[in-house]
This record gives C-alpha cells, sequence and structure tokens, in this order.
C-alpha cells in the first residue's frame, strides 16, 4: 500500500487515493464529499448519502490531515472537497486514471481497482485485531454478512493466532 500511495506526486491526487484508504470509502462517497464533511478534530470523515443513502461516520488518519491542509491551501475548492479544474464535481474516470498510473509507477502488476483501496482499508483493520462490528459500521454495511468476507481474506491473521494446545506445559 505504501509503494502505490509514495508513487504519487500530485498533491490531490494523493489525498484523493489516500483519503479512500484511509476511510474505506466507495469511489462515489469520495466524489461527493463536500469540504465541511471532514471533521479534523474528531479525526472522521461524514459520509453522506452513502450506498442505501445512509450517513455513516468513518475514519480520518492523522498522516492525511497535514496533506489535506495543504491541497485546501493549493486548491481552495468551493463545495466539493475535489473538484475538478471546471469547479464541479471530480470525475470518477479521473480517480481511476490516478490509481492506474500510481500502481504502473509503483510496479505493481495483481490486479486491482480504486475499490481495492476500501478492500485492504478493510482487511488491514480486521488483521490489526479491529472487531468485525466495528469495521462493519465504518464501512456501512448493513449486513454483518457483507463484512464477514474479509474473514475469508485475511489469511495473515489467522496465521497469528495460536492453537490452546500450544500453551500447555506439556
Amino acid at each position: 500500500m505504501a509503494a502505490l500511495l509514495n508513487a504519487v506526486d500530485n498533491l490531490k491526487h494523493k489525498c484523493i487515493l489516500m483519503l479512500i484508504y484511509s476511510a474505506g470509502l466507495r469511489m462515489g462517497e469520495l466524489l461527493a464529499l463536500e469540504r465541511t464533511d471532514i471533521i479534523p478534530e474528531r479525526k472522521q470523515v461524514l459520509v453522506r448519502g452513502g450506498k442505501g443513502g445512509k450517513d455513516r461516520v468513518t475514519l480520518l488518519s492523522e498522516k492525511i490531515l497535514t496533506l489535506l491542509n495543504e491541497y485546501l491551501q493549493a486548491y481552495t475548492p468551493r463545495i466539493y472537497l475535489f473538484e475538478s479544474p471546471e469547479g464541479g464535481m471530480y470525475s470518477a474516470t479521473s480517480v481511476q486514471m490516478v490509481f492506474k498510473r500510481a500502481k504502473k509507477k509503483a510496479g505493481i502488476t495483481a490486479p486491482a481497482t480504486v475499490h481495492t483501496l476500501r478492500h485492504s482499508f478493510a482487511t488491514h483493520l480486521l488483521e490489526s485485531g479491529t472487531d468485525l462490528r466495528y469495521i462493519q459500521t465504518l464501512l456501512g454495511h448493513a449486513s454483518s454478512k457483507t463484512t464477514e468476507i474479509y474473514t475469508h481474506v485475511s489469511t495473515k491473521a489467522l496465521g497469528q493466532i495460536r492453537s490452546p494446545l500450544d500453551n500447555l506445559d506439556l
């Protein structure tokens, strides 16, 4: 993940990819974010009208706060957090192109899309021990069944669990 994010030099593009990964956002959620949806004092992102029309609050990494402040000073978006050069909502195609260029520059050959950043957010939280119910809330999943797919993806976490037998003095 670090190689991909470090491969981006443009401040706006770096903020876009880092925010998707930092907060586990869907593409449409990122594009619809307004400046006021970033709550730096709580380290939160307010997602309004996410999938299913539901609002939720998710994480905002401390690492992106400084970059976002630089971005806001340099670009001064009016309504949306990320705007096109003409001032409207940034396009999904542009985000996909940014991701594709970063992936190539980082030398990543495995299949991946912008949505992979959201999957990585969930998988990495799970691997670091975050309860699945919290991940469900952060992702905005109505059903725990949807979130449970990450338990199959995360084999690294399984490899770190010790059998109770290993704890016995035999």
